[in-house]
Parts: C-alpha cells; sequence; structure tokens
C-alpha cells in the first residue's frame, strides 16, 4: 500500500489519543493520530514523524501521522494499514494459493472477523492484528489490555471446533524483529488466549513490513514465541 504527499516533521506531543502536536517546517501543527493505542514509547518529544496531507477542505486536521522514527527503526503506527496490507498480500495468492473468495469484515455467530477466505477446502477467518511494540528486537501485542482481541480469539477457536480454518495474523509494521510474543506482562489474558487457540488449531502467523515514509508492505515470517521464559 502507498501513501500520498507524505512530509516529515517532529514529534511535539499528544494530548489525547486523537491528535498530536508537531512541528513542520518551523511551524506548529495539529494532526490526526492515526493510532488509537498508547504508543507511548514511540510518540517521544522530538521524535522524527511522518505526515500524509489531506487536501479535504471539510478536514479538520490536515495531516494525518503515519509513520515514527524510533532509533534507527521506521515503524508505520497507522492501526488502518494491517487490514490493507493483509488484504492486498492475500490477493495475490501469498497466504493461501488458489483463493477464490476474499471478503473483509465477515460475521460469523457473534463474531466478526477481519477476513473471511475461501479455496477449494472451504472457509478460513482470518482475524489481523497490528503490532507496533518493539524492544530490544522483540516485539510484542497488544501494547494495551484488549478484552475485543480476547473475544476475536475466542471466536476463531470457536469456528476451528466447528470444523472451519481459522488463522489470528500478526502484521509487524516495522522490519526485522528477531521474534513475536503475545505480551503477557500487560495483558496476560490476551496471551493465555493466543496459547489456547494454537493448542486448538488456529493458525497463528506474524509477518514483518518493508516500511518507508510513504508504503508499507508485508515482507517475511517472524519466528513465533509463544511459551517465552516470561511467561
Amino acid at each position: 500500500m502507498r501513501y500520498n504527499a507524505i512530509e516529515k516533521a517532529r514529534f511535539l506531543s499528544r494530548p489525547n489519543r486523537f491528535i498530536a502536536h508537531v512541528e513542520l517546517e518551523g511551524r506548529a501543527e495539529v494532526c490526526h493520530v492515526k493510532n488509537t493505542g498508547r504508543c507511548r514509547e514511540l510518540l517521544t518529544p522530538g521524535a522524527a514523524v511522518y505526515l500524509e496531507r489531506s487536501d479535504n477542505p471539510a478536514r479538520k486536521t490536515r495531516y494525518d501521522l503515519i509513520a515514527v522514527e524510533k532509533g534507527g527503526l521506521l515503524i508505520n503506527m497507522d492501526a488502518q494499514a494491517p487490514n490493507r496490507v493483509f488484504g492486498e498480500w492475500a490477493a495475490a495468492g501469498k497466504f493461501l494459493p488458489g483463493l477464490t473468495v476474499i471478503r473483509p469484515e465477515f460475521t460469523w455467530e457473534d463474531s466478526r472477523f477481519d477476513f473471511m477466505l475461501e479455496d477449494g477446502k472451504g472457509k478460513i477467518f482470518v482475524e489481523v492484528k497490528g503490532v507496533t511494540l518493539e524492544e530490544n528486537g522483540e516485539v510484542r501485542f497488544p501494547d494495551a489490555p484488549t478484552e475485543r482481541g480476547v473475544k476475536h480469539l475466542r471466536g476463531l477457536r470457536r469456528a476451528v471446533e466447528q470444523g472451519c480454518r481459522a488463522a489470528a495474523f500478526f502484521v509487524v509494521q516495522m522490519k526485522g524483529p528477531v521474534r513475536f510474543r503475545p505480551n503477557d506482562e500487560t495483558h496476560p489474558a490476551f496471551g493465555t488466549a493466543l496459547r489456547e487457540a494454537a493448542e486448538n488449531g488456529v493458525g497463528i502467523y506474524a509477518y514483518d513490513c518493508r516500511v518507508t515514509p510513504d508504503s508499507l508492505e508485508l515482507d517475511a515470517p517472524v519466528p513465533v514465541e509463544l511459551y517465552s521464559r516470561r511467561t
């Protein structure tokens, strides 16, 4: 996926989940943050950030904050991007060969999954999660408690129990991490639900991305560590 009209700025502050104050070409700007997560380790004063400019005159803010530099690492933090890049990747036949159907936002029983895919073997439900939390080469999800995420995992497990296929797919919005694991320190219930899903036949995948200021593309698998020494 690609962005248009990218400009580099300097992060100043984030008064709430939805907006950030930045310095752009010597002037102060207010921009929309396309990620309502905490992102505290990313949005630090002085950090270089990348903004997508909008020409929509009806918008309250002219810019969207989509990426940030953390040390030497460029991290995409657009919460809408993971579904888009997974959809492109799946449509190219890179997740499951022979796909005949790709349907986003598919409701099944009391769950609404990000994707329902079909091939000659039937349905596979996929829930996509974006990962931006990184420390010393290790990436983790979630960065804040997510009861919704736990519900999704239980729904995937139930789908497998009823004869369908299911997968949790973690889009790591950066390049080169050494491993992925559930963030048990922040939300133990999510880690438990992820391990139970895996034990009951839900596929668990993590892939990193090639990231530039104006693009994001799924790239390579990241080793998944469900049972770390910290659990």
